[in-house]
């Protein structure tokens, strides 16, 4: 599978995110691979209903109705058919503590998670807190089109997917991910997916791009 990270960027914000969606929508035609938009909670509102992708967000917290302003409730995100959502990623980290119980709520609504460790200690706890995905994204690639950490750390990936099969989660690796090699390698360490942003949502033709990506699956 491939999470697609929209992040904020303004190639993939509001109604011009729509031309990357129906980019992703074409390409899910092609493949038998998964491929899940990962939108702002406010553009779920706004492409819901308008494709057949499954939609995660990028972040819930930990609350239920009631009085807390400026917060994203599960129970809104589940009711504009969200599927899932992102928790701890690095541009986005919070405690242990909060951590917890934005699983524990996320699985309240029918939310399925995918949670970012920057390091195998923090994955270690992660891991006890049982999310449906856990990725392992070194923060100081992220974003990076040039180094990714199928390149810098093939053998903590290996060290992560052990971890991650002995727990029974699927590990997803992400951070600078930009080529069909990079998928390889992450694979053949024992991933069961790839998490990537800059490499489609930046690039002047995502479709291209997402296929290179996949043809890193068929090797």
């Amino acid at each position: 599978m491939i999470f697609i990270n929209f992040k904020t960027f303004e190639e993939s914000s509001g109604e011009r995110g729509f031309a990357l969606l129906n980019a992703i929508g074409d390409v899910s035609t092609l493949t038998a691979i998964p491929l899940i938009p990962v939108v702002q909670p406010l553009d779920l509102a706004l492409f819901s209903g308008h494709t057949l992708l499954e939609l995660w967000v990028q972040h819930i917290d930990p609350i239920g109705f009631g009085a807390h302003t400026g917060s994203i409730l599960p129970e809104e995100v589940a009711r504009l058919h969200g599927k899932g959502t992102f928790l701890n990623h690095s541009e986005h980290q919070i405690s242990m503590k909060e951590l917890s119980a934005s699983i524990e709520r996320a699985r309240e609504v029918g939310l399925k998670t995918l949670v970012f460790a920057k390091d195998i200690l923090v994955l270690q706890k992660i891991l006890k807190l049982r999310p449906d995905f856990v990725s392992y994204e070194p923060p100081e690639l992220v974003g990076s089109t040039t180094v990714s950490v199928s390149q810098a750390k093939p053998e903590v990936i290996y060290e992560a997917s052990e971890m991650c099969r002995i727990a029974g989660i699927p590990l997803i690796v992400g951070a600078g991910i930009h080529g069909t090699a990079d998928v390889q390698v992450a694979l053949e360490q024992g991933a069961q997916g790839i998490a990537v942003a800059t490499d489609i949502v930046k690039s002047t033709d995502p479709k291209a791009a997402l296929l290179d990506l996949i043809k890193g699956f068929n090797k």
